[in-house]
């Protein structure tokens, strides 16, 4: 007897029912100029709601003014309430669930953009700002996990279904996670318990913010599975992560990423290495240095359907709770696959921004599997997060 789930029927997120198994990935929109909501930013997420997700991700809405990974990203305060409700009631008309990617970007925030401190697990340069990222003290560690339980609250009061917890990309707690970045001595360093104690302190803290305020929203948390860097982040210890933040008992699920925003970004984004428009997003001297040295911090590597599939079936094999397999998810056929190798969740991110309204045409599709994205995998829409988050090919959605 076939229990392979249909990606299409409707499916539980912890307390929260979504209307199908498909999630709009988190990725930032470049549509919050004043760091609040904008029309621009709920347009964006409207349209794949309404285009047949179950469920679109906001990212990146950060736990503190300094946690951003720049200036212009929404943080969670009291003048960002109100746009942030505005938001939640348009996904929710479209019938589709609304989730809040909440996080600290450690040492990928732009201090000199963000006019505040970064932190990171030692004292640690950012070339991007051309500043210093402070070594984190227990203090600001401790202040940093109960921003995420209060960005926690403030999303419930919100109205949103989910909170997606970052623990990818090295920012704040993936880069505790990190044996290359984290070179402390302390309680938050050298073996893996100590380093992921910043990991699962922000996942039980904002578990136990949700029980208090008692209103049902689900808890999911994003983990890099592996960096692809050398001395960084390896697939053995990203497991027993995993299984750690499983036996806490803090996440309805896990989505698993790839890649590092620091130094190894299109480990996540197969395809294309978009050198050319990444060095025009900056100015000189900048500008110039990426020009130069690009394809050392763009490497490219080859797309294919599904490529983080074969990590994430290990994880599968180990682990019970509900997984999101996240990673050239395109067409029904990918789906299904997802489906059978037991992952509960898929999550697409450039194929929606070509066609936000992609999920319909594979419904109505039926078993044709007719349907193609026409997302060509050149990755130039990551230099338009800098101005305007789009895909180059289509216009999409702006």
């Amino acid at each position: 007897m076939n229990t392979q789930p249909n990606v299409f029927t409707p499916a539980k997120l912890g307390p929260v029912t979504l209307r199908n198994r498909i999630i709009k990935a988190a990725t930032f929109e470049a549509s919050s100029p004043n760091a609040l909501v904008t029309d621009d930013l709920i347009t964006y997420h409207r349209l794949p709601a309404a285009g047949g997700v179950g469920m679109t991700t906001v990212a990146y809405l950060a736990v503190s003014q300094g946690g951003r990974t720049e200036g212009n990203v929404i943080w969670w305060r009291p003048e960002a309430m109100p746009g942030l409700k505005k938001l939640t009631e348009a996904i929710h008309a479209e019938g589709a669930a609304i989730s809040a990617q909440i996080g600290h970007a450690g040492p990928v925030a732009n201090a000199r953009s963000t006019k505040a401190t970064a932190y990171a697990p030692v004292r640690f340069f950012n070339p991007l700002s051309m500043r210093f990222a402070k070594k984190a003290t227990r203090e600001d560690i401790n202040d940093i996990i109960g921003a995420h339980a209060n960005a926690a609250r403030m999303a419930i009061e919100a109205g949103f279904d989910a909170v997606e917890i970052h623990l990818g990309h090295n920012y704040f707690a993936s880069s505790f996670l990190s044996p290359l970045i984290n070179r402390r001595d302390d309680e938050f360093g050298g073996s893996l318990e100590n380093r992921a104690k910043v990991a699962r302190g922000m996942v039980m803290a904002v578990r136990r913010a949700v029980e208090k305020e008692g209103t049902p929203i689900a808890v999911t948390a994003k983990l890099t599975m592996a960096d692809g860097v050398r001395g960084g982040i390896p697939l053995e210890e990203s497991l027993q992560t995993a299984k750690w933040l499983e036996e806490d008992g803090g996440l309805d699920a896990l989505e698993l990423t790839a890649g590092s925003s620091l130094v190894n970004p299109m480990y996540l984004f197969r395809g294309d290495a978009p050198v050319k428009e990444f060095a025009g997003a900056f100015k000189p001297p900048l500008r110039w240095g990426i020009r130069m040295t690009g394809k050392k911090f763009l490497r490219s590597y080859p797309y294919r359907e599904a490529f983080l599939l074969r990590d994430a079936k290990l994880f599968r094999a180990e682990l019970k709770m509900p997984l999101i397999l996240l990673g050239g998810i395109t067409n029904r056929e990918t789906m299904d696959l997802a489906m059978a190798e037991g992952f509960d969740f898929v999550a697409m991110g450039r194929a929606l921004l070509a066609e936000p309204d992609l999920i319909n045409r594979i419904k109505d599709d039926g078993d044709a599997h007719s349907i193609r994205s026409l997302c060509t995998h050149c990755n130039k829409c990551m230099a338009t997060i800098y101005s305007h988050t789009h895909c180059v090919v289509t216009g999409s959605p702006g």
